[in-house]
């Protein structure tokens, strides 16, 4: 047996290293505080663990349709209404298993072998592996301060030639935490839809902004793909459900794809997350973002009291990407010592692609603030040691 030659470009998450080392220290005896990875240390809302309780005692948990149980289609399309003031036809909707389930199924009905899809560098680390996955090209877009570190109209005019089929957006973003202004957004889509491109915009983060709200790409356009999950908003992030709003005209397709790839997303998050949208619910939830908007503003002050830059100003998700270079020209080896010396795991630039990786850091503010505080303590403390020579 052999090993598919597309494997071969297909990169594992650095941080899940990472990850894997600080467990190895932390069975050892050793405290690791954990800004490494993007998941809050939430427990599901109370509301979710009391309907999951409820549908396990009275549901056999059958298949739903390829699409999603109509109920959560339909509460997703009013909170379309709620929260961007869009109509939706609930067809639209697929229910999926997690975002990454979503992105599948929209790459598998738009990318063709060879086709040139743009993504922001840097960016989400599965972006160019799900692209060489159905055989398309991914092409990274280097992106700075300039820009928030997000793609631009004119950065995406200069980019599309012939071969360009499409571009994949995040706002807010991962790794930078940063936020599309609403008429940046619409002077993006607006580029790629004269370009008669496809727009894939994973919406993800929205609803963890700690200034003005996003808007939805679906604002701008009805002929883009919008990803979104119930794993960071929503709290959910062990359930893998997942949606996505799909063009009037790709509904068939997307249906066709989602029965031979998944059947369906897995039913008993479908039955949990029709309460979602309870208003209990949106209020547990904003009380959340509340506490993240304390221990972003904690970790943003304390990161730039010790002198780290942060190019962009992190306004949603829960990461702040910093220029560490200052103290070396390696973010690799500076995440590295930080873990195994100072007990503080954070995940370098170079999990996130090729355009200047080892100036950055990205940290995540999923911890609570003391132990946000300790870290601060603990990474001050290593840098007035530190020789990035050794």
């Amino acid at each position: 047996m052999k090993i598919a030659d597309r494997m071969v470009s297909i990169k594992p998450f650095e941080v899940m290293a990472i990850l894997a080392r600080a467990r190895q220290l932390e069975a050892a005896g050793l405290d690791i505080i954990h800004m490494e990875i993007g998941e809050p240390d939430f427990p599901p809302p109370p509301l979710m663990i009391e309907a999951a309780h409820q549908q396990l005692k009275n549901n056999p948990l059958r298949y739903t349709a390829a699409a999603g149980l109509e109920p959560l289609r339909e509460a997703l399309s009013a909170d379309y209404q709620r929260r961007y003031g869009l109509r939706l036809d609930p067809r639209r909707i697929f229910l999926t298993p997690g975002a990454s389930g979503a992105l599948m199924l929209a790459l598998g009905v738009l990318v063709n072998p060879s086709d040139h899809v743009l993504i922001a560098d840097p960016g989400y680390p599965c972006y160019p592996n799900f692209i060489r996955l159905f055989e398309g090209i991914p092409r990274r877009i280097p992106v700075g301060p300039d820009s928030g570190f997000n793609l631009s109209a004119a950065g995406v005019r200069d980019a599309f030639d012939e071969r360009t089929r499409g571009i994949i957006l995040a706002s807010p973003s991962n790794p930078t935490g940063t936020v599309l202004s609403a008429g940046a957004l619409h002077a993006l889509v607006s580029e790629v839809m004269a370009h008669q491109g496809f727009l894939v915009s994973d919406e993800i983060y929205h609803g963890l902004e700690y200034g003005v709200p996003s808007d939805s790409a679906l604002t701008v356009s009805d002929e883009v793909f919008v990803i979104n999950s119930f794993s960071k908003f929503y709290g959910m992030t062990g359930w893998r459900l997942g949606w996505m709003v799909v063009p009037d005209a790709f509904v068939d397709a997307v249906e066709k794809l989602a029965q031979n790839l998944f059947i369906a997303a897995p039913t008993l998050p479908q039955l949990v997350a029709v309460h979602a949208f309870d208003p209990r619910n949106l209020l547990e939830l904003e009380a959340r973002r509340q506490v993240l908007l304390e221990r972003r503003n904690v970790l943003r002050d304390g990161l730039l009291e010790l002198g780290f830059q942060l190019p962009a100003n992190p306004e949603g998700a829960f990461y702040i990407y910093a220029d560490v270079s200052k103290w070396g020209p390696d973010s690799g080896w500076l995440a590295h010592h930080l873990l195994e010396e100072a007990g503080v795991a954070v995940t370098p630039g170079r999990d996130f692609g090729d355009h200047d990786p080892e100036r950055y850091l990205r940290f995540c503010y999923t911890a609570p603030v003391p132990r946000i505080q300790e870290g601060l303590e603990r990474i001050a403390h290593f840098l007035k040691v530190w020789d990035p020579k050794r």
